[in-house]
């Protein structure tokens, strides 16, 4: 039951960002074969469909938070919003490196090594993003480095 709950609210999710998606965001140029406007329309229509793939096919199995695993999805929440707060002022290297640290220490890993993947995931993706890709990332606090 509580997997068509999560489908049923996700579902209402996805739908308010595919209005959008279909209504709002419009590109005064394209740029790419695609466009900026069909990347949102279609995770707007995976988003419903694996949301009505969840309605309609449930687990078998009942799902339950234990509160350990609770704890860490409050805090994973927290943790994107975090990011979502942090992306333009600090940038993408400092958002992503403690978003990512952050997530590795809930899976378990140990402080150093955390520490670590967030700084190599934040320089690596903004290399790859802004270099390689051309895309506008934001180089927040460390813009004299980037």
């Amino acid at each position: 039951m509580a997997d068509r709950i999560f489908a049923s609210l996700a579902l209402l999710v996805a739908l308010g960002y595919g209005w959008i998606a279909f209504t709002s965001i419009k590109a005064p140029f394209q740029y790419d074969p695609l466009g900026p406007e069909s990347w949102p329309r279609i995770l707007a229509l995976v988003g419903v469909l694996c949301c009505l793939y969840i309605l309609f096919r449930p687990d078998t199995e009942p799902f339950e938070l234990q509160g350990s695993a609770a704890f860490k999805v409050v805090v994973m929440l927290v943790a994107l919003v975090g990011y979502a707060a942090l992306f333009e002022p600090a940038g993408f290297v400092l958002a992503t490196a403690l978003f990512c640290a952050v997530a590795a220490l809930l899976l378990g890993a140990e402080l150093l090594k955390a520490i670590l993947f967030g700084v190599a995931t934040g320089i690596i993706g903004y290399l790859v993003g802004a270099k390689l890709l051309a895309l506008n990332l934001p180089a927040g606090l460390l813009k004299f480095m980037f």
